[in-house]
């Protein structure tokens, strides 16, 4: 037993070390990385991957902590986010712009470590409570789909109206955001429905989604800093920062609930989590709702994969998840407490990390242009698509960018680019999906 624990231990630490190096470069997401590791290790081993998962899936889970948690220092510092942290770019550049990026780590870490503790009290309750709510949701998935999709336009409310000479003038005012924000969700599901049909890759599922996911909410904002020339001012390193526990509590909570949403239904990803997470906060606190993105993204991603461990729920949520089914199957209570465990070990050590990290980072861009650093990190971006996915991949990323940077320009919420996926799957829950298949010609 002394030998098992230390070995569930090791591989943990070593899974959340080397997500430093994933976690704080662009573009570089957890999925794309945990492919190759399955792969080797399948190789390696030269057996059946779960024949020792006391090794594999500790790894496995502080890769996925440690990234959850790591992945704040390309979104605060660079503004380079994925699709679940989307939603944190525009407070935490205005911090950056403020000489407090340190603090806005600080609030992101902050909230994933709540995450943390937040799944850790709810683990003892999740075997008995999931197989129940399976039941329960599952029948009624499509509607829950349509109501987000309706959620996300209805929620572009009230924009603009305030501007303007005349009745029109200010009607078009009022609608000029929402009509943005309508076109980037069928754009986005257009683009989603095509590739779904018509997948660039066959070797990995998420590569066929990842160079669209990098044009839609990477690129755009690399590009913005690097047209406007932006110059990132001293930053500062706060002793303490001004919180107090009511905000905390206040931004957990919601991160949890917007979080843990998203890791139980399918498709809906860490974006929308976080999207239902700020509503929840009313974003009438800066700090709060930091705090909330950073657990919802935790949570989303951690949680999902926790959930693939539940004895007798079999969820399976997440890319994660979906790749290692077929080579391990959680059976015992015993698979459980191991990758709880691995939660609390890599959660603590990630939470220090950031810190350390977060500070390298600012050291670096005090000495390198920030124009200069959003040039690298948009090169970066565009290396790893060719890399995975060739020409083709750039050529879904420009695509997507071209999308991606509506929002940008006429100022609606980058959410709407979550159509990729809400839109492709609930057309084919309702059973239209072959049909509008067949009338585009893609099948």
């Amino acid at each position: 037993m002394p030998f098992l624990m230390l070995k569930v231990f090791l591989s943990t630490v070593a899974g959340t070390l080397v997500s430093i190096v994933i976690g704080c470069l662009p573009a570089m997401h957890v999925y794309n990385v945990a492919t190759l590791f399955i792969v080797f290790y399948a190789a390696v081993s030269k057996s059946v991957l779960g024949s020792d998962p006391y090794v594999m899936m500790p790894f496995m889970m502080g890769l996925v902590v440690g990234w959850a948690i790591l992945n704040t220092v390309p979104t605060v510092f660079l503004g380079a986010p994925d699709e679940s942290s989307m939603l944190m770019v525009f407070p935490t550049q205005k911090y950056l712009m403020q000489g407090r990026g340190y603090e806005a780590t600080a609030l992101t870490a902050v909230g994933a470590l709540g995450g943390v503790i937040c799944l850790l009290a709810a683990s003892p309750f999740l075997p008995k409570i999931m197989p129940i709510a399976r039941r329960v949701v599952g029948p009624n998935i499509f509607w829950i789909l349509m109501l987000i999709i309706v959620y996300m336009v209805m929620s572009e409310f009230p924009k603009g109206g305030d501007h303007g000479d005349t009745r029109l003038a200010r009607l078009l005012d009022a609608w000029k955001s929402l009509s943005a924000g309508i076109l980037t969700l069928l754009l986005s599901g257009w683009l989603g429905f095509i590739l779904i049909r018509k997948p660039i890759t066959t070797e990995y599922a998420f590569s066929n989604i990842m160079p669209a996911f990098i044009g839609l909410f990477g690129v755009p904002w690399v590009i913005q800093n690097i047209i406007s020339g932006t110059e990132v001012p001293k930053q500062y390193f706060p002793k303490s920062i001004d919180c107090n526990g009511f905000i905390i509590f206040r931004g957990v909570s919601a991160g949890f609930l917007g979080g843990f949403f998203a890791a139980f239904f399918p498709i809906v990803t860490g974006g929308i989590g976080g999207l239902l997470a700020g509503h929840a906060t009313a974003q009438s606190d800066e700090r709060s709702f930091i705090i909330s993105q950073g657990t919802s993204k935790l949570v989303y991603y951690v949680g999902a994969f926790m959930l693939f461990f539940v004895p007798m729920a079999h969820i399976t949520r997440g890319g994660l998840a979906n790749m290692l089914q077929t080579m391990f199957v959680p059976r015992t209570m015993a698979d459980y407490y191991m990758v709880i465990g691995a939660v609390a070990i890599s959660g603590a050590l990630a939470f220090v990390l950031l810190g350390v990290m977060s500070r390298a980072t600012i050291w670096l861009i005090t000495k390198i242009d920030y124009r200069y650093a959003s040039i690298a990190a948009l090169l970066f971006m565009v290396g790893i698509v060719f890399g995975i996915t060739r020409f083709q991949g750039l050529l879904l990323m420009t695509v997507a960018t071209g999308i991606g940077m509506i929002p940008i320009v006429l100022h609606s919420r980058r959410s709407n680019c979550m159509g990729v996926l809400l839109i492709p799957v609930a057309l084919d829950m309702a059973g239209y999906g072959p049909a509008i298949a067949k009338f585009m010609g893609l099948i």
